[in-house]
């Protein structure tokens, strides 16, 4: 089965955050509640482009316990792929979209004593719904948040202000201001658990020194959603269902076998939940891996792959579906 039940939305309001970010709210059709979701969690968005089905996941930035609507913040990605340009440049008040159920990989973990944030760029976002609920709730907590530059920073006043700068500290690399993690790290009372979100060298900088510093692997969290590398075109033949499909330059697996009409698992496109996993049954030739889910030893086999960002460079390569 694929992501789940899609929810037919109206695109009620646009609002231009930042340089290249958008914030979208979404409300139902059928005018009915939105599904409850908690801080950290994503939906998938799909988007009709001339015919051509895009799904992306982006960050429930909403408040959890406000059903009216879901918002969501989209960076207009250079070299994008199509999604978030389709959403910067063709979608506008008014429109009407589909959205998966909401899904959380990056859930807080309430034994914390307290809870360390740190964001880079468009990855603050799902930290604002996860800020809202921990305020509700009491938890103690403060965020670290790194920006290119000031134009560039998503909400930064709008969290100083309501969180208070001392839970909230914004630093900007064109100031040369930059988050003291080792500090940070070893300032921390025991019990505190640490989130990170944002590019993927400063999650990686992150949870390397997390680790060097003697935290615990799970009291360190992550969220990434990684895109499909362009590459070589290559066919996949597709064993249950007696289809081969060809994967184009800029296409996904995960995309090239659901627009030949088979139905394929996923629920975050990013290679992160493991939910694609998919069987090789026959490869001739060199899969190329870059989910973050499978472990190396998995990864060597060959009988595994991710197809929503992975890909597969040879002859033959066939898969279970």
């Amino acid at each position: 089965m694929s992501g789940g039940t899609e929810i037919p939305v109206r695109v009620t309001k646009v609002t231009s955050v930042a340089h290249r970010i958008k914030r979208f709210r979404f409300e139902r059709l059928d005018g009915m509640p939105m599904p409850y979701f908690s801080g950290g969690a994503h939906v998938i968005v799909s988007m009709n482009d001339d015919g051509h089905i895009r799904r992306n996941a982006y960050s429930l930035m909403s408040p959890p316990h406000d059903c009216a609507a879901y918002e969501v913040s989209v960076l207009h990605v250079e070299d994008s792929r199509g999604g978030s340009a389709f959403m910067h440049e063709k979608v506008s008040e008014g429109d009407e979209l589909k959205v998966s159920f909401p899904v959380n990989l990056f859930q807080p973990d309430w034994r914390g004593r307290k809870h360390l944030l740190i964001a880079g760029g468009i990855g603050i976002t799902p930290f604002i719904a996860m800020m809202e609920q921990f305020s509700r709730e009491s938890a103690n907590f403060e965020l670290h948040y790194a920006v290119r530059s000031r134009d560039r920073g998503a909400y930064c006043e709008e969290l100083a202000a309501r969180y208070g700068s001392h839970r909230v500290k914004i630093y900007c690399d064109a100031e040369e201001n930059y988050i003291p993690i080792t500090r940070l790290l070893d300032s921390q009372p025991l019990g505190t658990h640490l989130y990170v979100c944002g590019p993927s060298g400063m999650i990686n900088g992150v949870l390397k020194a997390g680790l060097e510093a003697g935290w615990p692997e799970q009291n360190l969290h992550c969220e990434r959603f990684l895109s499909s590398q362009p590459g070589k075109p290559f066919s996949i033949k597709l064993t249950r269902s007696g289809k081969t499909v060809h994967v184009g330059h800029h296409e996904s697996m995960l995309e090239a076998i659901e627009a030949a009409g088979v139905d394929a698992p996923f629920l975050c496109r990013g290679g992160a939940c493991g939910q694609c996993e998919t069987a090789v049954a026959a490869c001739e030739g060199k899969l190329l891996h870059h989910d973050v889910y499978l472990t190396d030893e998995e990864k060597t086999s060959g009988r595994k792959v991710m197809i929503c960002v992975s890909r597969f460079e040879g002859n033959t390569l066939h898969l279970d579906l």
